[in-house]
Parts: structure tokens; sequence; C-alpha cells
């Protein structure tokens, strides 16, 4: 059986002139090609929708079963993100934070509304983009024995796609500060093993029930159960640079999920890491991303970045190789060693142009397909 992947991208709408984020995705939705809520998402179709605050939009790729496709899609509603956003004055930016000033302004709902009360400045200042990678799974039992054996791997994920360098104007001296906003909120973050279906749905209930969050969309794990379609939804990563990263990721976490169900279904037992130590390789990733080191889980002490990514390709070899994806993960490896992840490339227009509106504008570039330019 080969998998099939989808992703879901949060972007920023920016003002074409000025590069700051613009409170216009009700306006955009309006034109925009995006399906029903009934029938939305990575399960069914590809979509265009809003997210929680009103500068920034998601797109949802359609399931696909190779690389190929899924690279299609992803440049397909990427275009369609950039269409209607050119309705409005405004385009897209595949950035995981704003690196202009900005003061968030949520969308109305009953449930954004019900997040700004209970969570106050936390939700009134948050502004991020992530990539979320759905990849499938036959039941629940599998999914949650995937969890338990990928939660070891995803801070990686988050260093590969690390690209949110700039918060509000300033340098904040993270390669993804979005995992440093994420972590405010009360169910973000690594996972302990569950050992099954039951306890993983047990701890969900108990969440819910507690009130400190609304429901189960709000169990903000870097990876969970999808609570509508039978995939594992991975949520690590920062929304990526180009659509080519973002096909990178989607290759490995379709390669861990594999890996990771096979060791499942051959009684293998789950590394017995403590979640603690996840954290603080999370709080690692983020911080120095590709340029400096990564602490491996295998040994607890740091590493440099790309030995613990080879070390990932290596762990997750035989899967990509199966389904034809390895030498389309080994060259976009390759790419973003030369070239850099975002927040990298970031800083990097940063230091030849000295203006962070010139930031923007290099990602608006690098996040509109070519036909659209």
């Amino acid at each position: 059986m080969v998998r099939t992947v989808g992703v879901e991208e949060e972007m920023l709408l920016v003002d074409v002139r000025n590069g700051r984020p613009r409170s216009v995705s009700g306006r955009m939705l309006v034109r925009a090609p995006h399906q029903p809520p009934e029938v939305a998402g990575v399960g069914v179709h590809g979509a265009l929708e809003g997210e929680f605050q009103q500068q920034q939009i998601e797109t949802h790729t359609a399931p696909a079963a190779d690389l190929e496709t899924l690279r299609e899609e992803l440049l397909r509603w990427r275009g369609a993100a950039v269409a209607a956003a050119r309705e409005t004055g405004s385009s897209v930016a595949a950035l995981g934070t704003s690196p202009l000033p900005v003061h968030p302004i949520a969308a109305k709902s009953s449930r954004y509304s019900w997040m700004e009360d209970r969570y106050q400045l936390t939700a009134r200042e948050h502004l991020t983009c992530g990539c979320h990678v759905h990849v499938s799974v036959e039941s629940d039992e599998e999914g949650v024995g995937v969890l338990d054996r990928i939660r070891v791997w995803l801070p990686t994920l988050l260093a590969l796609s690390a690209n949110s360098p700039f918060w509000n104007g300033v340098d904040s001296g993270f390669a993804s500060y979005r995992s440093q906003a994420l972590a405010k909120w009360p169910s973000w973050g690594p996972a302990d093993r569950f050992g099954s279906a039951q306890a993983y749905h047990h701890l969900v209930r108990q969440m819910v029930l507690s009130s400190v969050i609304l429901d189960e969309g709000m169990v903000y794990f870097d990876a969970r159960l999808a609570t509508h379609y039978p995939t594992v939804e991975i949520r690590s990563a920062d929304v990526c640079f180009t659509a080519e990263e973002a096909v990178v990721i989607a290759a490995l976490c379709r390669g861990l999920v594999d890996t990771s169900a096979g060791e499942w279904r051959a009684g293998r037992e789950a590394p017995d890491v403590p979640t603690q130590l996840i954290r603080l390789a999370t709080w690692q990733a983020g911080r120095e991303g590709l340029e400096g080191h990564l602490v491996d889980w295998r040994t607890g002490l740091p590493k440099p970045a790309w030995s613990v990514v080879t070390a990932l390709v290596e762990h997750v070899g035989p899967a990509l190789e199966s389904v034809g994806d390895l030498a389309v993960v080994e060259d976009g490896l390759l790419r973003v060693r030369g070239e850099g992840n975002g927040a990298m490339r970031q800083r990097a227009m940063l230091q030849k142009t000295g203006q962070l509106v010139d930031v923007v504008a290099e990602a608006v570039r690098a996040t509109t397909p070519l036909g659209e330019q």
C-alpha cells in the first residue's frame, strides 16, 4: 500500500507596496476557489480557507500518492491564493512569522471569539504559519503506534523547515520563532507515548473536559490523529519558504509514518525518550535550525545539525526508496544545504539590503509559482 500524503500551508497576506500583513482574508475568500466546510480539507479535496487571523490564509492539497502530484497540488493552491490575494491589492508570503510589525486581527467566528476571550494576550499576539502534513494510516491503533515512534524525530523536521527568524520588526535570535510563540498555548508541543488508541482518546477527552481547550481541534500536539480523516497529522514544521521544500518535508513525513508503522506491526518497542528531552530538542531546533547543533535523541547530546538530518534520512531511507521518494529527498536536501532554509535565506536578504521589506518581497517571489509571476 502506498500511503497518501496531503499538506496544509498557512501563509501571510501582505501589502504589495510595503510588505506589512493585511487583514483581508474575508474579502479574498469571496473570490477564491474554495470548497464548502463540509467537504474541505486534505481528506477530500484541495481548498483555500481562512485561518485564525485575518492576515493569513490556509491552503489544503488533495491527498496524493506520488510526489509529483503533490508538487502540482502545492503549486496549484499557492497560485490560487496569489491570484485571489491580488484582487485585494495583496500578495502571499510563505513566512512562519511576519518580519514587519503587525497587529493581528482575528477572523469573525464564535470559535475564534472564544479563543480570544480564553487566551487573552496569547491569542491577540498570535500570528504564525505552519506546514501540516497528513499521511494516511489504516486505523487509529496504527496511527498511535506511529505517533509513539515518530515523536523523537519531529524536532529535526522543525530545524529543516525553520522559516521564522524575525518577529515584529526584530531578529528574534531563533531560526523558528514560531516554535516559541506556539509554546504559549496550553496544548502545544511533544506528547508522551500513548501505547494504544484507547489511551490517546482518553487523554484527548480529559483535555477537552478540563475546559482549558474548547474541543479536539485544539489538541495542538506536534503530531496527532486527524479529527475527521484517517491520517496522522504532523504539525511540527514551519511553513516552508518554497513548494519544493514542502515536498521534501512531506516525503520525510511519509517515510517516518511508513517506517514507524512497520516497527509497530513487528512489535518493536517505541523509543523510551522522556518528553522533557524532546521538548529540549524542539527548543534547540527552533533556536539554531540548520546552522548549529541539534539534540540527538539517541544520546541526549548535541550533534551538528546536518549529522542529525543524515540520521533521519538513513532511518527512513528504505521507506523512501520503496515509493521512489529517495532521490527527490536527497536532491532537495542538497539544495537546502547549498541555499539554506527559509530562516537562512531571510537573514541573508536582510544582510544584503538592510531592509525587512526586501525580506518579505523575496518571500513573495519564492511563494509565487512561476506562471503567476
